[in-house]
């Protein structure tokens, strides 16, 4: 296939890019730095800069949208919630009407959401069912899904990719935490009762794959490990893994004092289950926390 792909040179596309060319499809990713793309995802891989540059007699069979500004990395002024609108929403919005002005019309998109779409949800177990909440993070994947599902309308199958907390040591989640817990400095965070909906980065890809082929999947889809474990669970098992100890806490106050509003998304979580694609018939490679982060750091017992 022909696939265009926005935040090819991100966390996930860049192994999805090398996953994609291994299948033998042709890639063009949309970067802000063409230049770097064939360094970050594989001299094969071409580039766009502008959504301009699609031009209605260019031909993609499927595009997959992952792009988006990360959402903690500064404070949510006004200024910060538009660009993570914009990189978001406005880049969904654009990438519509591409593809209602192609004349031959891509067969499948697959659109990045996140499990922040449920909001801070205790203990409650969740299922692609279950309602948006309300908060800025929440309305912010509304949004961005809403924008994706009107390519409905140019008969696209549509499927949202609701992310958890993707595991892949060279960034992300694990990436920051691996460096203060391998100096034994490691810290759950306040209670440490909060949910952590995780996944492999290997299973993100598979998954991504299957969702890309499979012509029944459409709606959205929880891209999350089957067993989410609490931020205490987390903390100790990574500790385990790298066998150092995890003695500390960060507490609430501390939180909320360097990160101010974001502060909600390490406080709360999500306990978020990926019931379809289960049913789809994707089997997990890494269904324990443990297992992913012995295979992801190369530890053993």
């Amino acid at each position: 296939m022909r696939i265009l792909i926005t935040g090819g040179t991100g966390l996930i596309g860049r192994p999805l890019c090398a996953a994609l060319l291994s299948a033998g499809h042709d890639l063009t990713v949309l970067s802000r730095k063409p230049e770097s793309v064939k360094t970050k995802c594989g001299a094969a891989v071409k580039s766009i800069r502008s959504l301009n540059e699609w031009l209605p007699d260019m031909r993609f069979d499927a595009v997959i949208n992952l792009a988006g500004e990360p959402i903690v990395d500064a404070p949510w002024t006004d200024q910060r919630k538009k660009c993570l609108w914009d990189s978001r929403v406005t880049l969904t919005e654009e990438l519509i009407s591409r593809i209602e002005n192609a004349n031959h019309k891509p067969k499948v998109l697959l659109s990045g959401s996140a499990t922040g779409y449920y909001g801070n949800s205790s203990d409650t177990m969740l299922d692609e069912s279950a309602k948006p909440a309300s908060d800025f993070g929440a309305l912010l994947c509304s949004a961005w899904e809403n924008a994706a599902l009107k390519a409905v309308d140019s008969d696209v199958r549509v499927c949202l990719l609701r992310t958890g907390l993707v595991l892949d040591p060279s960034g992300g989640l694990l990436g920051g935490m691996l460096l203060p817990f391998k100096f034994g400095l490691g810290a759950r965070i306040s209670s440490g009762a909060q949910w952590m909906s995780w996944i492999h980065i290997d299973d993100y890809i598979a998954i991504v794959l299957r969702l890309l082929e499979h012509p029944d999947a459409n709606g959205s889809y929880n891209m999350t490990a089957p067993n989410p474990t609490t931020n205490a669970e987390f903390s100790a098992t990574l500790a385990r893994v790298l066998h150092r100890p995890a003695l500390f806490v960060a507490p609430a106050w501390l939180m909320t004092l360097f990160l101010g509003k974001r502060a909600y998304l390490l406080l709360g979580g999500q306990r978020v289950l990926p019931s379809k694609a289960e049913t789809l018939g994707y089997r997990f490679t890494y269904a324990s926390l443990e297992g992913a982060l012995r295979s992801l750091l190369g530890y053993r017992e």
